[in-house]
């Protein structure tokens, strides 16, 4: 499976408790959901393409992208892939800890409930305020699958899950104007990957698939010059023609020109200019 955040993923290798949960219990008894999924358990999923295909069809790759509640496109879906015997479980709570094994999805481990079960699957949802954000439907011994496991899986946009989870992960989600929590795939950041020696860097991202950008923070030149299509200056005015997108990070706010070739960043302390970064530029 796919995450969304394409420009970020490429070069920093980013990695819920449900609400009313007590943090550290994977499955909940929980309390049925206002509108709960009635919709078919399994349906064959197919595989999605994300240069090809557009995220709405995110919905024909299994039952379980069926069941989401997302309020922006689905983020990832897709079925699980075949496991040898003894990886699997031997009841559903089981099968869902071992999607946790075998995918290492990057969604809340904690919090889930049971929210349908039929012949031989079961749902679990992960919720927010009610709504479903990651599904997880788990059969048992179906082919090339002992025991119980995940068959299909999906989830929306990480900025969907629940501040306790997104505040500890690595990728940074951001805000417009108003305070609302605005999708990865419409902007993100993070710090540098360590392992490249990039963690006194910062990269923030753009868009998505052929409409991606993505700027860089390096204000320790730890990044080198070839990797830029400009240079990072920490004490800029703000051009004229920038215009304030409304994204906010804390008190950074994100303003950009019509070229888009810098992202130009208002903090308390002036205007800081983060040039782009080379198309096929990344740490390995």
């Amino acid at each position: 499976m796919r995450r969304g955040i394409v420009a970020v993923t490429a070069l920093v290798g980013l990695a819920a408790v449900g609400c009313g949960t007590e943090k550290g219990d994977m499955v909940v008894a929980g309390t049925a959901p206002p509108t709960p999924y009635s919709g078919p358990l399994h349906i064959a999923a197919k595989d999605w393409d994300e240069e090809k295909d557009d995220r709405s069809d995110l919905v024909n790759t299994g039952a379980a992208a069926r069941a989401l509640e997302c309020d922006w496109p689905i983020d990832t879906a897709g079925g699980g892939e075949p496991w040898s015997e003894g990886d699997g479980g031997e009841t559903p709570e089981e099968g869902l800890k071992a999607y946790f094994d075998i995918e290492q999805p990057g969604v809340p481990q904690e919090g889930y409930r049971v929210e349908r079960k039929e012949g031989g699957r079961v749902l679990f949802s992960y919720d927010v305020d009610g709504r479903t954000k990651v599904a997880v439907i788990v059969a048992k011994d179906q082919k090339n699958r002992p025991g119980w496991g995940p068959e299909t899986s999906a989830s929306c946009d990480p900025a969907e899950f629940e501040a306790s989870y997104t505040d500890g992960q690595e990728y940074e989600v951001w805000k417009d104007r108003d305070g609302r929590r605005v999708p990865l795939t419409v902007i993100s950041s993070s710090a540098g990957a360590a392992h490249c020696d990039w963690q006194d860097a910062h990269f923030l991202g753009t868009g998505e698939g052929r409409d991606s950008k993505l700027y860089a923070r390096d204000p320790h030149g730890v990044l080198g010059g070839e990797m830029l299509l400009g240079e990072y200056d920490g004490g800029v005015r703000m051009p004229a023609d920038a215009r304030d997108t409304g994204y906010r990070l804390r008190d950074w706010q994100l303003w950009l020109t019509d070229d888009e070739m810098t992202a130009y960043v208002r903090t308390p302390n002036g205007v800081e200019a983060w040039p782009r970064v080379k198309d096929g530029m990344g740490c390995v």
